[in-house]
């Protein structure tokens, strides 16, 4: 065939096409009920092309907007003319990819509403995101509740019309000239940015808006079926307060009606789980005004919960071959310039105290103070691996708009520690850190996690060291993730300054991913403090180092935690495992008795003595999620017994006492998840 090109469908087969055929067109030739289904394609070109690592990356950046990339697989409209020999695949709806197409398709739907409505606003970008999309919109006057609702109601009406989504390409300067005409200045800068003098520029259109974009989209705003308009936040231009003030409105899109109103209830399981609300309500922390943003004050319960956390942690730590140690909260301002902090990592540091002998810095890290105790003495190749570990508070300082509860915070608690070994030996010591993160999120009720192999940027000024030394270390961790089967996704771009990492990420129960635990390698800092050991042929070689967290911090750990759970922790971890309720006065009496029996099994136990019926006590011992309540009469007295309700399960009947310590501390000992 004469001018075609080769397509390869998903099952390897090839047909040839004359170039210029669309994904649609060749839909429709399969089936007119398929061309009726798809949404979007992907292509891939068949000859092989060299992936950066940036390009790698492309599709969850802001470039991926307004740039194109036409070396990797992509996302294209159905009305793409294809004029090369690509692999194809058709995307319906179950694709996730589809998902965010129709989800930015949405935003610019959001966007022909404001204007349409609101034609004085400006607009910024409007990208789709994992829960939905936004539109960064500038308008002197703010938008209100009842503007929403309108833009939502005209939303439905640009959908009605069914408009076609339409790409179209102009000169750059034609486009520049036609945003400076109307002070688009967002969509000048975008233009700027990402587009250079001379090229053309990408622009959709629907119905009368048009909208600088690379695309790509759904064919048309009749594709857009479920969607809401959720909320609106503040937002400064490029980041910057001293810029405009932006209003950035947020709303979300689903495929079906069904798909959106499941969305709903699961952010309503989210609100119900939120560990700011459950903390207050089971008394477990509190974050007070008078002492500063930030900063967690641990009632008793949750300061129970923590000590469990710990003492396993502690525990684990030490049969595992790690050394406890304890270094000061703050230190000299010249550690943290040899460290590299003072360069690389200030703007997160609180400012420098100046005393009588030199500045200080409150420290953001632990790792400094290890390696001076690793510095102190001499070390030969026997002494190592060295593995220190340290449950240290670390102080950053996070903007005031960042703050969340106990998930980000200005003061918090890492489980610290840092491995100091030969060259031989830093496989093994990652592995043993997957390991052994891995025995965390077990231990703590979590059977699913993905794994995340950060790198460098060459380009990227950030980091420290040369290519071989970065490619040494990202051959290591990829080489122990490959030899443990693990499955994981590269991040360009993403490594510590000092070095790559491996990010290992929780599933909760709501299928929320959670960034806890980490274990990176750093040649970096070993250098900077002109670490060593003596080898076995007596001469003098630098070690290199493992910095590794497994809670990642304890309040953030502890956080996810309540969500997890709701509130309702596994019994070994309970602030109270079981509450005592006596079913009048004159049952006092066996109620203590029973008490100090379970606490000199070493259980956690609450009395309720006040004047209250039973039933009130019984649910007062429930809105605290205590696993076990035990009733105590007459009969229970007279046998010795206790009368078992378990949390979300029910009454049980009576058991004796013995049987209940038995079966309880059975619980607490082997970690168990249930009751």
């Amino acid at each position: 065939m004469s001018n075609s090109i080769k397509i390869q469908f998903p099952d390897g087969s090839i047909r040839e096409v004359p170039s210029g055929t669309t994904p649609l067109e060749i839909a429709t030739s399969i089936s007119p009920r398929l061309a009726a289904a798809v949404v979007v394609a992907r292509i891939q070109p068949l000859a092989p092309v060299a992936e950066s690592a940036n390009e790698a990356a492309l599709e969850a950046s802001e470039e991926a907007m307004y740039s194109a990339n036409t070396s990797g697989p992509r996302i294209v409209d159905l009305t793409a003319p294809l004029t090369e020999d690509v692999a194809l695949e058709l995307l319906k709806e179950n694709d996730p990819a589809a998902l965010k197409v129709v989800r930015h398709s949405a935003a610019h739907v959001m966007a022909t509403a404001i204007l349409e409505l609101f034609p004085e606003t400006k607009l910024g970008h409007g990208p789709a995101t994992d829960n939905g999309f936004f539109y960064d919109v500038y308008r002197e006057i703010p938008f209100t509740e009842s503007d929403l609702a309108a833009i939502e109601l005209r939303m439905a009406d640009v959908v009605k019309r069914d408009e076609p989504f339409v790409r179209v390409e102009e000169p750059r300067e034609v486009g520049l000239a036609e945003y400076q005409q109307h002070g688009d200045f967002m969509k000048i800068h975008f233009i700027e940015r990402f587009t250079k003098p001379g090229e053309s520029i990408s622009l959709y259109k629907n119905g009368n808006f048009t909208d600088f974009c690379r695309g790509p989209h759904v064919p048309s705003t009749g594709r857009v079926k479920a969607f809401k308009v959720t909320s609106i936040a503040g937002a400064y231009w490029l980041g910057d307060e001293k810029n405009q003030q932006l209003q950035r409105i947020y709303g979300t899109a689903f495929f079906n009606a069904k798909d959106l109103e499941a969305h709903f209830k699961h952010l309503e399981e989210i609100k119900a789980r939120d560990h700011r609300v459950l903390g207050k309500q089971l008394d477990l922390f509190s974050i007070q005004e008078v002492a500063g943003a930030g900063l967690i004050f641990w009632h008793p319960k949750g300061g129970l919960i923590r000590k469990a956390m710990e003492d396993w942690m502690r525990e684990e730590c030490i049969r595992r071959g790690y050394s406890m140690v304890f270094t000061p909260h703050i230190m000299r301002r010249e550690l943290w310039k040899i460290s590299g902090h003072e360069e690389n990592y200030a703007e997160n540091m609180y400012p420098p105290m100046e005393l009588d002998d030199a500045e200080y810095r409150i420290k953001p890290m632990n790792c400094p103070g290890h390696i001076l105790i690793y510095k102190n003495s001499p070390r030969s190749y026997r002494d190592l691996p060295q593995r220190y570990a340290e449950l240290g508070n670390v102080y950053r300082y996070e903007r005031s708009g960042t703050m969340h509860g106990l998930l980000r915070v200005r003061g918090f608690t890492q489980d610290d520690a840092h491995i100091f070994c030969t060259p031989e030996q830093i496989e093994s010591e990652i592995e043993a850190c997957i390991d052994f993160a891995e025995a965390v999120l077990k231990t703590f009720g979590f059977s699913e996690f993905q794994i995340e192999l950060s790198t460098w940027d060459p380009r990227d000024k950030k980091f420290i060291g040369g290519a071989e030394q970065w490619e040494r270390a990202v051959g290591s961790l990829t080489r122990v993730l490959e030899r443990k089967n693990i499955p994981y996704k590269t991040i360009p771009g993403e490594a510590a300054f000092y070095g790559p990492k491996i990010d290992i990420k929780l599933v909760d129960v709501l299928g929320r991913l959670w960034q806890l635990s980490t274990v990176q390698f750093d040649w970096n800092l070993p250098a900077r403090f002109d670490l060593e050991y003596i080898g076995e042929d007596g001469a003098r070689h630098q070690p290199v180092m493992v910095h590794r967290a497994l809670f990642g911090s304890v309040e953030r750990f502890f956080g996810v935690l309540i969500e997890h759970y709701a509130g309702a922790f596994p019994m070994w971890l309970a602030p109270v495992q079981v509450g005592l309720v006596p079913i009048s006065e004159k049952h006092l009496e066996y109620a203590e008795s029973v008490k100090k029996k379970l606490e000199a099994a070493g259980l956690r136990v609450e009395l309720d003595t006040s004047n209250q019926k039973m039933n009130a006590k019984i649910r007062d011992f429930g809105l605290q999620k205590i696993p076990f309540i035990l009733i105590l009469g007459d009969k229970e007295a007279a046998t010795d017994s206790v009368s078992v309700r378990v949390r979300a399960k029910g009454d049980e009947g009576s058991v004796s006492v013995v049987d209940f310590i038995a079966r309880a501390t059975k619980l607490v000992a082997g970690y168990a998840m249930e009751l």
